[in-house]
């Protein structure tokens, strides 16, 4: 299905147009990442509603790619086992947000704990797309680290556990997919703008 689909896609995009190799690379990868999130979140919002929880998972969505956009992280391997992830960490991760309340203390050093990774390892790149680019991997960290800052504020200040419930969580997945042990663990590289001698 996913490879007629773009088979199809770039027969029509290029019909008419003449790319480089590289662009239609880079067309070909847009559109299967396209794909992929439009399948991963029919799924995923169909469990949602069949259990309840449509406005739970899209408040984790939407803080956890708030962060994810700027800390990048890994993406796994095979679809499939994206599919599994992210069902076990927006699914669960939404119930846990709705059902469970964390006690403020333990909320905030959650917290500042993301703010350390954040600040150590943002952004983590792949292999399929390094970050070469210095002063973008600069400003990306910035970005991510001073998100880290802004949701750890916010959790501080709000007392609407329904609210900053989403803000941890969301910060905590996103972390997790920058740490190295969760790159090792699904046996994918790590630092891969290393692999390269430019990178201004």
């Amino acid at each position: 299905m996913k490879r007629k689909f773009l088979n199809s896609s770039m027969k029509l995009i290029t019909k008419n147009n003449n790319y480089s190799n590289d662009e239609i690379e880079i067309i070909s990868y847009g559109l299967e990442t396209v794909y992929l999130m439009v399948t991963k979140m029919i799924v995923i919002f169909g469990i949602a509603y069949l259990l309840g929880i449509i406005k739970e998972v899209l408040l984790l969505l939407v803080t956890y790619n708030i962060i994810r956009s700027q800390a990048f992280g890994l993406h796994a391997s095979k679809s499939i086992y994206c599919l599994i992830c992210s069902s076990i960490c927006f699914i669960g991760g939404a119930m846990i947000c709705k059902y469970v309340t964390i006690p403020f203390g333990i909320m905030v050093a959650l917290a500042i704990i993301c703010n350390i990774c954040l600040f150590k390892y943002a952004p983590a790149d792949t292999h399929k797309r390094p970050l070469v680019n210095v002063k973008k991997r600069k400003r990306f960290k910035i970005v991510s680290s001073a998100l880290g800052i802004i949701y750890t504020t916010l959790i501080i200040v709000f007392k609407d556990y329904s609210i900053v419930n989403y803000l941890l969580l969301g910060m905590i997945e996103a972390v997790v997919m920058i740490l190295p042990i969760t790159y090792k663990t699904f046996n994918l590289p790590y630092n891969n703008y290393k692999n390269y001698n430019y990178g201004v």
